[in-house]
């Protein structure tokens, strides 16, 4: 028989790592649920200034605590300066009452329940037309039989998101739903009219008529579009290529016309429904903390109104306290699952907050001076900065998003390994990636940096990487190779 020791995690401790690293968005939704499925849980009341009276006499609304001189970074920090702090009461911000309010006020919402937020961002959104919907709005222009409209709208209805129409003719509708049986050259009536319609290349049925239809869109004296339209219908596999002197034997043309026409090329859109695609609503990300310059330093602060609250429902705990033992069962376990979620919520949100103080403190030049400035950090140094478990940290900056002057950025975006240099010292992978950024956009359009040239201008500034590395982070910025980027000579 033997024995063996096995670390296991309390449902409370299991709730805790649970609840951390999740998205803002995904916390919302579990502290939701919670609240409506235990009594014992209810949404804090919302009070404004000019409530803040009655039980508490003579007191004063607060803005938070007084910025200390020593900055430490187990204390939370506010800008006392911030817009807001001092705004007018809501019955002094409102002009007018709904009453006094004109019958038609246009598209500027006056009134709303006073059971919702302050400002309601679904008054004001408007949504997106897709490509669907777009080409069916062009399509109620034309005067067509109702045969025509049930073949066009069919091709509508088949384009993929990309605004390609992969499917084949006889796969699109069943032949007996139409009589006298759809013909190939009806189709093929019914594609070209879809695609005259809203942006050129739609309803391609591949990359070389797509970019077919773009280059006939274009004026006739738009230069190099003749040989453009040779290209793409007879070499676009050496334009893949960047076989420009093949591209010139093919086609008995020069290389300064040939290089011409392969820029015009790319300008084209190989995917022309992509700028109807809807933005994802799960894409959106609220930051959890707002960074602010404070003096000489920047300091997080907890981004409060994006972090759920709940409290204990004052009634039902007052009703499990005058029951009786025998009947407290059912409610024990509800107010226990209560008090451990209430727990979790101020762990989570301390937590968040030191990690993230931690991180801006060690990463104080990067938001002075941009990427270009940013440090090498390994998890393991905020872990023992803040006697933690790495594993926490790891938790603590998944999906979890800061907001300041520069912008909204995950907090793993600040965690770079490090790359030596000449000098000595190190610096982060993300500050190379900016110097190879600079580097190509200040370089000459018609001879730009190949990859061996920028990794010898590194060295020049003290960082000393391979080639294939400098191939490596021209992709991750997505900057096409030297060949592509050149700009051709005009005769």
């Amino acid at each position: 028989m033997h024995t063996r020791q096995q670390t296991s995690l309390t449902p409370r401790l299991q709730q805790s790592v649970k609840l951390l690293q999740m998205s803002t968005l995904d916390f919302t939704r579990e502290v939701a649920e919670a609240i409506a499925n235990n009594p014992f849980l209810e949404e804090p009341e919302e009070t404004t200034n000019s409530n803040v009276t009655g039980d508490h006499e003579g007191s004063t609304v607060d803005s938070g605590p007084a910025i200390p001189n020593d900055v430490s970074l187990e204390k939370d920090y506010v800008d006392s300066d911030a817009p807001g702090d001092s705004a007018l009461p809501e019955t002094e911000y409102i002009a007018y009452s709904a009453a006094d309010a004109p019958a038609y006020s246009g598209d500027y919402p006056t009134a709303r329940n006073s059971d919702q937020p302050d400002s309601d961002i679904g008054q004001w959104a408007r949504s997106a037309s897709s490509l669907r919907d777009s080409l069916l709005a062009d399509l109620c222009s034309y005067q067509l039989s109702e045969r025509e409209r049930f073949l066009t709208e069919y091709i509508i209805e088949a384009l993929d998101d990309d605004g390609y129409l992969r499917v084949p003719f006889a796969d699109l509708a069943d032949e007996s739903e139409l009589s006298p049986p759809i013909a190939a050259g009806e189709w093929e009536i019914a594609l070209r009219l879809v695609q005259q319609l809203s942006t050129p290349g739609l309803a391609a049925r591949d990359l070389a008529e797509c970019l077919t239809l773009q280059l006939n869109a274009l004026p006739d004296g738009t230069p190099g579009k003749g040989i453009a339209t040779r290209i793409v219908a007879e070499a676009l596999d050496r334009l893949g290529r960047c076989d420009y002197s093949g591209l010139a034997k093919t086609l008995s043309c020069p290389e300064e016309d040939i290089q011409q026409a392969c820029m015009l090329i790319r300008t084209l859109a190989p995917r022309p429904g992509g700028r109807f695609k809807s933005v994802d609503p799960a894409c959106y990300v609220i930051p959890d903390v707002v960074v602010r310059k404070i003096g000489r330093l920047w300091v997080a602060t907890s981004n409060d109104d994006a972090t759920p609250k709940a409290r204990l429902n004052s009634a039902y705990t007052q009703l499990f306290r005058q029951a009786r033992y025998s009947e407290r069962s059912l409610m024990a376990q509800a107010l226990q699952e209560a008090r451990w979620l209430m727990r979790s919520l101020e762990q989570r949100s301390s937590t968040i907050h030191r990690v993230a103080q931690a991180i801006v403190a060690r990463q104080q030049t990067f938001f002075d001076y941009g990427e270009i400035a940013l440090r090498p950090l390994m998890l393991s140094e905020i872990a023992d900065e803040l006697g933690m478990h790495e594993s926490t940290i790891s938790r603590a900056t998944s999906n979890k998003y800061l907001a300041s002057p520069r912008g909204i950025f995950e907090f793993k975006r600040f965690f770079s390994r490090e790359l030596a240099t000449q000098s000595g010292g190190t610096c982060s992978a993300v500050a190379v990636r900016a110097l190879i950024q600079e580097m190509i956009d200040d370089e000459d359009p018609m001879e730009p940096l190949s990859d061996v040239v920028l990794a010898r201008k590194l060295a020049k500034e003290g960082v000393v990487v391979a080639r294939r590395t400098v191939s490596k982070y021209r992709a991750q910025i997505k900057c096409p190779p030297a060949e592509l980027r050149r700009r051709p000579v005009h005769p």
